[in-house]
């Protein structure tokens, strides 16, 4: 029997009903797994110790306690193996081993977590090679091998999707997918690349490439034997080279022509308009305006009483190695990695607060609430927090042998560890 209209009318009422409940409720679902799958997650910091071969998984804030180790090396016994049996692969092995890495192997150098917290992705300078590691079950998931002898610094884009490694020996940074390895792009640089920074749109690369930094011709009349030191910028989707920056010649414009264009450890400021760097040798920093491509501040931070000025006792050419900066642009912390100390300094004044002694410190980041400069202590085998707005230490977290690289990273919420270990 045909429905009259009234009971049509109701039935048409009912159906839509019923579809916008179930629409809402795939919307409602669709909504709250990403924030369930955010929530199963915790965040850390992940400190590499590089001649140990492991990477300590630390609290990102507070007591920075540790939660668990991952042997960054499972596959050690095939990679030495590959290495014996190719007389040019040993002799670069060797080459690591008894110049930057000061008589110890490099096992680890840069490391951060895939989106899901589910791997971390480690590079290995001693084995020239970037690698995926479950953090449950310690397993490699992927490897991929870099151009050249050795894998350097690497650094992730804002979306957590690619991973960019200094491949030091071939002059080359790789962009991998974070999620397979496989490469997406590369692009040249100058020599012995090293830090990259993605700016926060993710549309540039930065590469600082540093030269060489294990010769003894460290006079600055020998300078030019170092090699060529620039930053390349490139597109981070197409990979083409955007801009070439040689600080050498903004040194020279303000009468530091002594001082290396070698430059280390950078920071943008939050809005990008400046770059703060260090150069080898020098124990201090620069401020570089990138709108009118000058450097336009210089600091020079104290010396410590029984460092010598010889530039040959300088470990790979660091006097300072480790810069970062607070999230809200006012202070940055500095690593004086043969002074023996770290130091916060206010941005506007540049004046620097206590001198807190560290051991060789390598590397200086930000905590995971923003309040605290973590420091590697490669000497003293501990990270150690100072506090942004005091300048004093807070406490120190005993890790591995000879840490270097720490970075924030998220794992699992309930994870303490792989349990092949």
């Amino acid at each position: 029997m045909p429905l009259s209209p009234t009971r049509r009318s109701r039935r048409n009422r009912h159906i839509g009903a019923v579809g916008v409940a179930l629409a809402l409720t795939a919307s409602a679902v669709a909504t709250a797994t990403p924030a369930n799958a955010a929530a199963d997650l915790r965040e850390v910091m992940f400190v590499g110790n590089n001649w140990e071969g492991t990477a300590d998984v630390i609290k990102a804030s507070g007591d920075f306690a540790k939660i668990g180790r991952v042997n960054v090396i499972p596959d050690k016994d095939a990679r030495m193996a590959e290495i014996n049996a190719d007389p040019i692969r040993w002799i670069a092995f060797m080459t690591i081993r008894n110049s930057v890495g000061e008589g110890h192997d490099q096992f680890v150098d840069d490391m951060y977590s895939t989106p899901d917290g589910s791997s971390m992705v480690v590079s290995r300078p001693s084995f020239a090679d970037v690698v995926s590691i479950d953090v449950r079950t310690g397993a490699i998931n992927w490897r991929f091998a870099v151009s050249g002898y050795r894998a350097d610094h690497m650094a992730v884009s804002p979306d957590g999707k690619r991973v960019a490694v200094s491949a030091s020996t071939g002059n080359t940074v790789h962009v991998l997918d974070i999620v397979t390895g496989k490469q997406v792009g590369s692009f040249k640089t100058g020599d012995k690349p090293h830090e990259n920074i993605f700016t926060k749109d993710g549309k540039y690369i930065w590469n600082m490439a540093i030269g060489d930094v294990n010769t003894q011709t460290d006079a600055p009349w020998l300078d030019w034997t170092k090699g060529d030191r620039k930053i390349t910028v490139a597109d981070a989707t197409t990979f083409q080279q955007v801009k070439v920056i040689d600080m050498r010649a903004r040194l020279d414009a303000i009468g530091l022509g002594d001082y290396s264009d070698a430059v280390r450890p950078a920071a943008f400021s939050p809005d990008e308009t400046k770059l703060y760097f260090q150069v080898s040798f020098f124990n201090g920093f620069f401020e570089y305006d990138i709108a009118t491509d000058k450097i336009t501040r210089t600091k020079t931070l104290p010396k410590s009483p029984g460092v010598s000025d010889e530039r040959t006792t300088f470990v790979n050419d660091s006097r300072h190695h480790g810069l970062t900066m607070k999230p809200d642009g006012t202070k940055l912390c500095i690593a004086g990695t043969m002074d023996d100390y770290a130091t916060v300094v206010d941005r506007a004044t540049l004046q620097e607060g206590p001198l807190v002694p560290v051991s060789k410190p390598y590397w200086s980041t930000v905590s995971g609430d923003g309040k605290s400069c973590v420091v590697s202590e490669s000497g003293a085998d501990q990270v150690t927090a100072i506090d942004f707005a005091t300048g004093k230490k807070t406490v120190s977290v005993a890790v591995g042998d000879h840490p270097q690289r720490v970075r924030v990273a998220k794992v699992p919420a309930d994870w303490t560890g792989p349990s092949a270990n």
